[in-house]
C-alpha cells in the first residue's frame, strides 16, 4: 500500500513501470523544511523542478509554502501553468536564452541567478524592454564539494557553474550589476554539492561567502542582504544511509551562518535553501513487472540471478549514469521461500542497462511478478528517455482527488506525460493522447 492504495490495483489499471508518489508525504516534507529552516533564519525554501515536476506536484509544494527553483524555459513553463506566482520562484541555469530571460522577466520571477558576466547583460535588457527592475543574485563558487559526509576544499573550482570567489570574478559581477538601472542585486548564491548528510561542508562555504560578502561591502560599500545556500540534502536510498534529521540540519546551517557573520563583524543576512531531491525522493516508489528469470555462474561457484524487468536506464539512468544504489522488494505478494542474490536489470540493449547492483530477492521469484524500488521520486522521471523506443514510464501520485490535468499532444513525437487523477490517485500518465484534446 502507498498512500492509502494497493500499488497491484495501481499495475494494473495503468501498465509499469510505473512511479507513484505518495502526495501527502512530498506535503509533509515540504511543511518539515519550511519550517525548519525557516527557524533558522530562512525567508525562502525553493523546491528543486529538475527532481520531478507537473503541474500537481508545483501546486502542491507551493500550497505548502515553498518557492520553486527552475533551470530551463520548460520548468519555468509548468511552474507557470500551475499558477505558482512569480515571486514565488527562482531561476537558475549557467546559459539560459535571451527567450528564458524574457519569459522570466515578463512573468516577474523573482529571482534570477547570474551565472557569467554575459548573462548580466542579458537579464538587463530583458528588463529593461519590460520596463522593470530585476531582481538577481550572483552565482559564486567558493571551492567546495561536498557529498554524503565527505566534502573537499580547494582555492579555485573548474566546473560550468558560477563565478569564482576567490578570483574576483564574483566581485566584478557585483560591480556591473550595480551600474546598471534595470538590475537590482539582492544577495548571493551558493551550492555545494548534492546528496548531503551533515553540516560540515557547509561550515568551510559559508565562511567563504561571508568573506566575500565583507569584501564587497568594504570595497563597494554594498551590503548582501540575502545568502541562499542551495542546499542538496541527502536522502535514505539503503538501509546503511544516515542523512542529518531535517531540523538538525538547519538548525545547525543557521548556527554555522550566524557565527561566520559574527566572526566578520557583518549582520546576519536573510537566508534561502535548495533542498533539491530531499523532499520527493523519498515520496516516490517505481514499479515493475518481472520478465525473465535467469541465474548465472559466478566465480567460486556463486549464483547470481539477474532478474529483467520491462524498464530499465530509460527511466532510471542514475544507476548506470552515476552508480546510484537503491533498495528493492517484492510488492505484490508475500513470500516465504529463502533469499537469493539478484541484480535487477532492464530490457534496453545495453550491458550497463542496471536498476538495482545488488539485492536479494525471494528465491521463489516468477515472471510477473511486481517490484518496487524505493526512494525514485528524484531525478528518474525527470530524467527518463525513450530510448530503445520504450514507452515513457507511467507516473501516479497517491492522495488527494483533484480534478484532471492534461499536457498537450507534441505533434513531433509521442504523447507527452499528462497528469490524471483516479481512485484518490494523481496519475501523471504517458498515454497516446488525440491532437485536439484540451485541458
Amino acid at each position: 500500500m502507498l498512500g492509502g492504495v494497493d500499488v497491484r490495483d495501481l499495475a494494473q489499471e495503468f501498465g509499469t513501470p510505473l512511479f507513484v508518489l505518495d502526495e501527502a508525504d512530498v506535503r509533509w516534507r515540504a511543511r518539515a523544511f519550511r519550517d525548519a529552516y525557516a527557524e533558522a533564519g530562512a525567508s525562502w525554501v525553493f523546491y528543486a523542478a529538475k527532481a520531478f515536476l507537473s503541474v500537481a506536484v508545483a501546486r502542491w509544494v507551493h500550497e505548502e509554502g515553498l518557492g520553486i527553483d527552475v533551470a530551463s524555459g520548460g520548468e519555468l513553463a509548468v511552474a507557470m501553468r500551475a499558477g505558482v506566482p512569480g515571486e514565488a520562484l527562482l531561476m537558475h541555469g549557467n546559459n539560459k536564452s535571451m527567450a528564458e530571460l524574457q519569459t522570466a522577466v515578463e512573468y516577474g520571477v523573482g529571482r534570477i541567478v547570474i551565472d557569467s558576466f554575459e548573462e548580466i547583460a542579458r537579464v538587463a535588457e530583458a528588463a529593461a524592454q519590460a520596463g522593470v527592475v530585476q531582481q538577481v543574485l550572483v552565482r559564486a563558487t567558493v571551492g567546495v564539494e561536498a557529498h554524503t559526509h565527505e566534502y573537499i576544499a580547494t582555492a579555485h573550482e573548474d566546473q560550468k557553474f558560477g563565478l569564482s570567489a576567490s578570483g574576483g570574478a564574483a566581485e566584478e559581477a557585483v560591480r556591473r550589476i550595480a551600474k546598471l538601472p534595470s538590475l537590482t542585486l539582492v544577495g548571493l548564491h551558493s551550492h555545494i554539492g548534492s546528496q548531503i548528510f551533515d553540516a560540515a561542508g557547509f561550515e568551510v562555504a559559508a565562511a567563504r561567502v561571508v568573506a566575500l560578502a565583507q569584501r564587497i561591502y568594504d570595497e563597494q560599500g554594498i551590503e548582501i542582504e540575502e545568502l541562499n545556500l542551495g542546499g542538496g540534502m541527502g536522502i535514505a536510498y539503503l538501509d546503511s544511509d544516515d542523512p542529518l534529521d531535517v531540523q538538525e540540519m538547519a538548525g545547525q546551517i543557521g548556527d554555522i551562518v550566524a557565527k561566520a557573520c559574527a566572526e566578520s563583524g557583518i549582520a546576519t543576512p536573510r537566508l534561502a535553501f535548495e533542498p533539491g531531491r530531499a523532499i520527493v525522493g523519498p515520496a516516490g516508489v517505481t514499479l515493475y513487472e518481472v520478465g525473465t528469470v535467469k541465474p548465472v555462474e559466478l566465480d567460486h561457484g556463486q549464483i547470481r540471478t539477474y532478474v529483467s524487468v520491462d524498464g530499465g536506464m530509460s527511466d532510471n539512468i542514475r544507476t548506470a549514469l552515476y552508480g546510484a544504489d537503491y533498495t528493492v522488494t517484492l510488492a505484490s505478494r508475500v513470500s516465504q521461500a529463502e533469499p537469493m542474490l539478484c541484480r535487477v536489470v532492464g530490457k534496453h540493449c545495453e550491458s550497463g542497462d542496471v536498476v538495482v547492483r545488488d539485492a536479494w530477492l525471494p528465491g521463489d521469484l516468477t515472471p510477473g511478478d511486481l517490484l518496487a524500488v524505493a526512494a525514485t521520486g528524484a531525478y528518474c522521471r525527470s530524467m527518463a528517455s525513450n530510448y530503445n523506443f520504450l514507452p515513457p514510464g507511467r507516473s501516479s501520485g497517491c492522495g488527494r482527488r483533484r480534478p484532471r490535468d492534461r499536457a498537450p499532444r507534441d505533434d513531433r513525437g509521442p504523447a507527452r506525460p499528462r497528469c490524471r487523477h483516479l481512485k484518490g490517485c494523481a496519475l501523471f500518465s504517458a498515454v497516446r493522447s488525440r491532437s485536439d484534446e484540451k485541458e
